[in-house]
């Protein structure tokens, strides 16, 4: 992968465009494996975005990128 990641264990990850977010948090609500939380850094905007955090638990099933009403998810299987 291009990301640099080589963990063989990750079976998928996010990429938040953090100027798109909104901080609306509908992927948090959606999100099965609780992989999301929210950020307490706020975009050029003014809004609280989120991120995938550490958990190791996101299996790139997508349904945060399909819930998002500002097309800002990127998902990565791998």
């Amino acid at each position: 992968m291009s990301s640099g990641k080589t963990d063989t264990s990750i079976k998928g990850y996010i990429e938040v465009d953090q100027e798109l977010c909104k901080g609306c948090q509908i992927c948090i609500s959606f999100c099965p494996k609780d992989a999301i939380s929210a950020s307490d850094k706020l975009n050029a905007s003014g809004y609280l975005t989120v991120f995938l955090n550490d958990s190791g638990q996101c299996t790139g099933c997508a349904i945060c990128a399909l819930v998002c009403p500002e097309v800002a998810i990127e998902v990565y299987r791998g």
